[in-house]
């Protein structure tokens, strides 16, 4: 096993001293982790910031017993130090992975089977958009929802993260893409990546809009980040057979449905979130990940879009920025 050498055993990190606001996000001195079975050390260059850390940050995303205190779901950098069994990535590597929490920190411990190598021309801080919300994506869209070439898909939230992500991969793999945003210049971005059509929802019903589009076929599949109202809506806009995957509630927990019009046209309506989920399974989601994605993102055919990077004694401001909701792509902070 290679040792870090250390001058001292701490290092900086982002806690939320209560929950609440941004300004609840303070720089701490914590303790190095400790490697567990498997583990690897990274030392932290960049790290995505996602919703969930936001949840978090407010109280309403319990933290799992196993994993870190401090938020960060997905983190690039180098290998310092494994554990003697963890044996994939040597001392040295330049990795990205997804984080069991801990990634707002110079230091995290990582399953060394939740890591991914860097893709050729993807920088440091472009990788740290990756693990997350591209496993997110991936899992959701092509390995629960199934969509395949030449089917049609709906994409809420068009311009967030996930949204852009998700565009560049249902075109890439040949699907027709259609999404939604919140202002014209978000719906020109959106389409600048690939989208068909974006339906600027505080202008268009979108429901009505995908009918018209889809000669009242609707769509095959949607990715919903809204839930609450938007459940009954998005049945109206499916195809016969066509799926609904459900990744976040930003629009509440509860929601109408019809079923009656469900069992009619066979809708199958299902959803996940990524963190609570079995090592094994996130495993075999990287594995996945890097067989049919890397060679996109390895000739920049796909890329991680990113609004702005914040230093870490900024990560407040990065919070807010999020929130505003303003941005095409993702936040990301520098270590």
């Amino acid at each position: 096993m290679n040792k870090l050498k250390k001058p001292n055993d701490t290092m900086k990190a982002v806690e939320i001293v209560k929950f609440g606001g941004p300004e609840n996000l303070k720089l701490k001195l914590r303790n190095i982790p400790k490697l567990k079975k498997g583990e690897i050390l990274i030392k932290v260059h960049y790290a995505g910031v996602n919703r969930p850390d936001i949840l978090q940050r407010e109280g309403n995303y319990p933290v799992p017993k196993t994993a870190s205190d401090i938020p960060g779901l997905e983190v690039s950098g180098i290998v310092v130090d494994r554990e003697k069994s963890a044996t994939k990535y040597p001392v040295g590597s330049k990795i990205c992975a997804l984080c069991h929490g801990g990634g707002y920190a110079e230091y995290v411990a990582v399953n060394q089977d939740h890591c991914l190598p860097i893709p050729k021309k993807i920088s440091l801080e472009e990788a740290a958009c990756i693990p997350e919300t591209f496993i997110t994506v991936w899992s959701n869209v092509f390995l629960r929802g199934g969509l395949k070439k030449n089917e049609s898909i709906l994409i809420h939230g068009g311009a967030s993260g996930i949204g852009t992500t998700a565009i560049q991969l249902a075109k890439i793999f040949g699907a027709k893409v259609y999404a939604t945003a919140g202002s014209a210049k978000k719906c020109a971005a959106v389409k600048k990546l690939g989208a068909i059509e974006c339906i600027n929802y505080k202008k268009e019903n979108f429901e009505k809009k995908i009918n018209l589009l889809t000669k009242d076929k609707g769509v095959n599949l949607i990715l919903d980040m809204v839930a609450g109202d938007y459940v009954e809506r998005n049945l109206k806009c499916l195809s016969e057979d066509g799926k609904l995957v459900i990744i976040a509630v930003q629009g509440g927990l509860k929601g109408s449905l019809n079923f009656g019009y469900l069992m009619r046209k066979r809708y199958t309506i299902t959803g996940s979130t990524l963190r609570p989920q079995e090592d094994k399974v996130k495993a075999s989601y990287v594995r996945s990940l890097i067989k049919h994605v890397w060679p996109f993102l390895e000739k920049r055919q796909v890329v991680p879009i990113i609004q702005k990077c914040f230093g870490l004694s900024k990560v407040s401001f990065a919070h807010k920025a999020l929130e505003k909701g303003d941005h095409v792509g993702k936040f990301v902070l520098k270590i």
